[in-house]
């Protein structure tokens, strides 16, 4: 049986850079998304509980599929096993930067 891809997504929401694995990820049918399926959390089994997984585990309950703009995507990495989905703020100190987003502007009613 062929083994089944694992990607390792990181994406800016909300001045915090997310780091999510799932095994889907597809242009999406809506212009300028990226479509992320089939989420990969650890395992529940350990004493030790993260919290910033357990937040992303219970973001993103029941979701079959998430949405995420394409100017909000960071990095995307196929990987062979999972780590720990983790939440870091990207703030002043951080390394990441979110790309600009350019507008069209209608003609000025001045």
């Amino acid at each position: 049986m062929p083994k089944s891809t694992l990607y390792r997504v990181s994406f800016l929401n909300q001045g915090e850079v997310y780091e999510v694995y799932a095994r889907s990820v597809r242009s999406s049918d809506i212009f300028g998304f990226v479509e992320l399926a089939d989420f990969v959390f650890g395992e529940r089994s350990s004493v030790v509980i993260d919290p910033g997984e357990d937040k992303l585990q219970r973001e993103f309950e029941g979701v079959n599929a998430s949405l995420i703009p394409m100017h909000s995507v960071v990095r995307i990495d196929v990987v062979d096993k999972s780590g720990t989905a983790k939440v870091t703020p990207a703030g002043d100190g951080s390394k990441v930067t979110q790309l600009p987003i350019y507008t069209q502007r209608g003609p000025s009613n001045s």
